[in-house]
């Protein structure tokens, strides 16, 4: 079953269950992927609508920070469950160890030795993860601690 059409069986569950918030991120969902399938003028695979989650996921990982910073804990929480919700659609996380081999194995292929090389390093190790859910500000302070 395709992403699009999982997405469109739990709007469905979830409608008939009366799950409110699960309907809401569902919903947005849907309309940040059709967002982007306009702006490319094509439907989306799943490696694409991964992204456009990921992005998702960091926006609202950065709502998160600013509510506790304003002491908004009851908006935090509300967007923590989101964060919850989205990531049931995105593929497993790799782990740091899994990462950081990858990496490691650009770093020594792309023979980068100081911090000028880090756009070639950045570039390898982002071409291995395609379609993976990954945090680039995490992959970039690794890139930078092999570099060192």
């Amino acid at each position: 079953m395709s992403l699009s059409d999982r997405l469109t069986e739990d709007l469905k569950l979830a409608m008939k269950s009366r799950d409110q918030l699960r309907m809401d991120v569902i919903r947005m969902i849907k309309a940040a992927v059709l967002n982007k399938e306009v702006e490319l003028k094509r439907d989306l695979d799943d490696a694409e609508m991964s992204r456009v989650m990921t992005t998702l996921v960091k926006q609202r990982r950065e709502s998160v920070e600013q509510f506790e910073k304003a002491q908004r804990m009851e908006l935090a929480a509300k967007e923590r469950k989101e964060i919850e919700i989205i990531e049931a659609y995105l593929p497993t996380p790799l782990s740091p160890q899994q990462l950081e081999a990858i990496v490691a194995t650009a770093v020594a292929e792309t023979g980068s030795r100081t911090h000028k090389d880090m756009g070639i390093v950045m570039k390898a190790v982002m071409a291995r993860l395609a379609g993976q859910s990954v945090d680039g500000k995490q992959v970039s302070d690794l890139v930078k601690s092999k570099l060192s």
